[in-house]
């Protein structure tokens, strides 16, 4: 299962769930969205998760050595541009259409 950083649009899950039909979760539902990179990286590794795709630039820098600890979890990282959550979706969709996301555990993929 697939972690959605809290900086993302909450319209990606929709994405996931209803068009590519990969299971995800959002870091705000579980009320993670505090946690700093690497503590979040290690609690969504205990509940689970393989992968967290983010925006946050700095995320592999600051969760590289929790990442080291954890080599099956994989960090992504979204380079669209940013706009507001409808069409932010919309162009992830278009972009995943032409590329989907290929995790690779215990590296960070852009």
């Amino acid at each position: 299962m697939w972690l959605l950083d809290h900086n993302l649009p909450r319209q990606l899950f929709e994405v996931f769930r209803d068009s590519i039909g990969i299971s995800v979760e959002t870091a705000s539902n579980r009320q993670w969205e505090y946690l700093e990179n690497g503590d979040l990286v290690r609690t969504a590794v205990a509940a689970g998760f393989t992968c967290i795709l983010t925006k946050d630039v700095r995320f592999h820098e600051s969760a590289a050595k929790t990442l080291l600890l954890h080599p099956n979890f994989s960090i992504v990282l979204i380079t669209l541009k940013q706009q507001r959550g409808p069409l932010y979706a919309k162009e992830f969709l278009s972009a995943w259409k032409i590329k989907p996301i290929q995790p690779s555990p215990g590296q960070l993929v852009i």
